[in-house]
């Protein structure tokens, strides 16, 4: 029973054979057809905005486009001769020129206080004052011991005077003219501890008054009237900061130091500018002061210190600013944007655009750098345009467009595209044929 079943078994064996080997070949040409494509097709099947196509994924223009794609839009800048300022930036702290806590120089009862919180005084305001009465009474007492000694020593020196004359006439004994001349002696120092206790009364006096060592803001009042205080107490009777003029202290990193001191040196004013924590708006323009005596070893940078004249009270002490020293001026250098300059493993380079609206690399030297512009020494000439924005897509040779020139192209090429997706064979039809768009590749295979 099984032999009329073995040749049907074979039959089918080998009809699947066949069958698996046209699929295989099918397969092989399909994939031989798809990697073989003639380039003027493909080039033509992708139009614009197609895969593969300017301005498609993997098309020249696209990501990783060559020279025979549309032109990448780009910001340019023109190498312009400029002077370049030589600026060094630091984070300062805003510090009082003085911050003086008055304290009393005597002991007493605080009749009056006769300033307010947060006041501007000036430098010998009144802001106090201490109960004077007994002071008053000490300088009485005072004036009224030196007013007896001295009526003492004038008897003394008229007496003196008498035994002098006395002695000439050989009427008196020698001894008794020295003991009246050790007298005199005596009393004029008498008198001049008279007036100096006399002194001290008036100066403990003048100390019931307190007024104001420097000119500035007084802080919060840690005393009122009615309060005992004693002679230096800790407290004191209020804190007054100068802020006109204020000083800022900042870092400068060592590697400046000499050229600073041979600015100073040289009798050069070098402006100091104090800004915002973001750096957009100028609080107070001063000048530089001086450099600290050492270098801190732990950052290496050295302290040092400006001067602001802060009429506008702008600049608050402990207040942290941006300093920028301006420590020179290089004038007429080649200079173009910062953001032009790109750093490769050939060392600093700019994109150059050239006439035909394609760019060129060009490795240059970079000098000193600004806040906007950076000098540029060798390697790029005044009047050159290079590339400011959008150079991550370029490379040698690339084409190019500013934003000037991109709305008019761009206004060409999607209506040409989109008349070409639309299909249309009329009058846009004959627009993309003229395009080498997409729809004349559909004309042409229409035609074949």
């Amino acid at each position: 029973m099984d032999q009329p079943d073995s040749p049907k078994r074979a039959r089918r064996r080998w009809l699947g054979s066949v069958i698996a080997v046209v699929c295989l070949a099918l397969l092989g040409g399909l994939a031989w057809y798809l990697t073989h494509q003639p380039k003027t097709s493909t080039a033509a099947a992708a139009g614009p905005g197609g895969p593969g196509g300017p301005g498609g994924p993997g098309g020249p223009g696209g990501p990783g486009g060559g020279r025979g794609g549309p032109p990448s839009t780009v910001g340019v800048a023109v190498a312009r001769k400029a002077d370049i300022p030589v600026v060094i930036e630091a984070l300062g702290t805003v510090t009082p020129a003085a911050n003086v806590t008055v304290r009393p120089q005597v002991s007493g009862v605080i009749t009056q206080v006769l300033f307010k919180e947060g006041q501007m005084v000036r430098r010998g305001d009144l802001l106090a004052t201490i109960d004077p009465q007994s002071f008053q009474m000490a300088l009485t007492q005072a004036i009224g011991a030196r007013q007896r000694d001295e009526a003492q020593l004038e008897a003394a020196r008229v007496t003196l005077q008498r035994y002098r004359t006395l002695l000439e006439q050989d009427s008196i004994a020698r001894q008794d003219v020295d003991t009246q001349a050790a007298l005199v002696k005596q009393l004029e120092g008498t008198v001049t501890i008279d007036r100096a206790n006399e002194g001290t009364a008036r100066l403990s006096l003048g100390y019931a008054r307190i007024n104001a060592p420097v000119s500035g803001r007084v802080g919060l009042r840690p005393i009122d009237a009615g309060n005992y205080i004693a002679a230096g107490d800790t407290t004191g009777i209020a804190v007054i900061t100068q802020i006109a003029p204020i000083d800022v202290a900042f870092a400068v990193p060592q590697d400046r130091v000499p050229e600073i001191q041979a600015r100073l040196g040289e009798g050069a004013q070098l402006p100091v500018g104090a800004w915002d924590r973001a750096r957009t708006k100028r609080l107070d323009a001063g000048m530089f002061s001086t450099l600290d005596n050492q270098v801190d070893t732990t950052t290496g940078t050295v302290k040092a210190k400006a001067r602001f004249a802060n009429g506008d009270g702008t600049l608050f002490p402990n207040q942290f600013v941006n300093v920028r020293l301006l420590l020179r001026t290089i004038p007429g250098a080649v200079v173009v944007p910062v953001t032009a300059l790109r750093h490769g493993p050939n060392g600093d380079f700019v994109y150059v655009v050239n006439e035909d609206k394609t760019v060129a690399l060009r490795v240059v030297t970079r000098g000193e750098a600004g806040v906007d512009n950076v000098a540029i020494t060798t390697g790029l000439e005044l009047g050159e345009v290079v590339v400011t924005e959008g150079g991550d897509r370029l490379k040698e040779g690339s084409k190019v467009q500013t934003s000037v020139d991109r709305p008019a192209g761009a206004a060409s090429g999607a209506a040409s595209g989109g008349r070409g997706r639309r299909g249309a064979f009329g009058a846009s039809g004959a627009s993309g044929a003229a395009s080498g768009g997409w729809p004349r590749h559909r004309a042409s295979e229409a035609a074949g």
